[in-house]
């Protein structure tokens, strides 16, 4: 649907502006960040439930599920650290806004009225069954940031 796309252009406008910017992403997919035979990977399989890794640009925390559930939103949220605003991708559910991507091409149907908190959508056609919802073109990049920052929730 080209969300990541329209991040790649959202971040910078919203970071422009003074913004700090983080960002959790969901997958379906089993993720992994770290290599077989690096001293981190074999740390965690040798049964750490954390390992932090710190180099000279980054760090990185990787969490082993180990079968326990997801953690739910709230709960990685409250992980991230000093930062103005942060953009989530990939939460269809739960009741915080969001903003749907919808491409005509694509061939299906809004999630729109299905998904709970859908406040907005950014597509490149008019999308059926918008109702009221406003409705911003994926180029429109500056309006679709501070459609963002109106719709933002204060924790």
């Amino acid at each position: 649907m080209g969300k990541t796309t329209l991040l790649e252009k959202l971040i910078p406008v919203l970071t422009a502006r003074g913004l700090v910017v983080s960002l959790i992403k969901h997958s379906h997919k089993a993720i992994e960040i770290d290599r077989p035979g690096k001293d981190s990977y074999r740390l965690r399989e040798a049964g750490c439930q954390e390992v932090l890794l710190l180099g000279l640009e980054r760090w990185a925390l990787m969490h082993e599920l180990r079968g326990a559930s997801e953690p739910d939103l709230d709960s990685l949220l409250d992980r991230i650290q000093n930062c103005d605003l942060v953009l989530v991708e990939g939460f269809k559910g739960g009741e915080f806004p969001k903003l749907e991507i919808w491409r005509q091409g694509v061939g299906r149907a809004p999630l729109h009225p299905a998904w709970p908190g859908i406040v907005g959508l950014a597509s490149d056609a008019p999308v059926p069954g918008a109702g009221d919802l406003p409705v911003m073109a994926l180029d429109q990049t500056e309006v679709i940031a501070d459609f963002v920052q109106k719709k933002a929730v204060l924790r």
